[in-house]
């Protein structure tokens, strides 16, 4: 009876997981994010490799994440391949959150309710270096999940 339990809360994890992953690539996909990028590169031939990318990257992290896989690498490689994961992540993150903005027009709804006539890119550039700043300092103080 116990195994059963077990079957149960695996194939509820992995139904909940599934539809939460769904929803995480058509958030994705919805906000034109890739097709965006694809096109301002001239890549847009090569869509379909960028979405498999995503897919296969969000599936490989999980499973790292699930499992507590720890790949033993030297303490130079580790930090040197953290500091170009954290600014791909970053990246990635960034493009998704204004194109998710882009999107819903939040910068145009509020670029009109506050009347604002100039400067909205100083407003989105302070934006991006205040959230760069603040995790640097994350990151500087250890306050990340180890």
């Amino acid at each position: 009876m116990m195994i059963l339990n077990y079957v149960i809360m695996a194939l509820v994890s992995i139904g909940g997981g599934a539809v939460i992953s769904g929803a995480v690539f058509a958030l994705i996909s919805s906000t034109g994010v890739v097709t965006r990028m694809a096109d301002k590169s001239r890549t847009a031939s090569h869509v379909r490799i960028y979405e498999d990318a995503i897919i296969l990257g969000g599936v490989w992290w999980n499973l790292f994440w699930i499992f507590s896989i720890h790949i033993p690498f030297g303490a130079d490689f580790a930090q040197e391949f953290q500091a170009i994961m954290g600014l791909a992540q970053g990246m990635f993150v960034g493009c998704l959150a204004v194109s998710l903005a882009e999107a819903l027009s939040t910068t145009a709804i509020f670029s009109r309710r506050v009347k604002l006539k100039t400067g909205l890119s100083f407003i989105v550039l302070s934006i991006a270096l205040g959230k760069i700043a603040a995790s640097l300092i994350q990151f500087g103080n250890g306050w990340v999940k180890k």
